[in-house]
């Protein structure tokens, strides 16, 4: 099975930058975002991550 990461038109909140990451790894994409919270808090990087996934990650057709 060939798997592709992209950003979903589903589960988006912002960007879809979780919810592709989520359907990816078939996980809650809430869990997902929970985490890139603490992240953003916590270690501080998580703003540029997420900024930087935007833009790598394509969008879902």
């Amino acid at each position: 099975m060939n798997k592709k990461l992209y950003r979903s038109r589903q589960n988006r909140v912002f960007a879809g930058v979780c919810g592709g990451i989520g359907e990816y790894f078939d996980i809650d994409p809430v869990l997902i975002r929970l985490l890139w919270v603490f992240a953003i808090f916590w270690l501080g990087g998580g703003v540029l991550a997420y900024l930087l996934a935007m833009i790598i990650v394509p969008s879902q057709n």
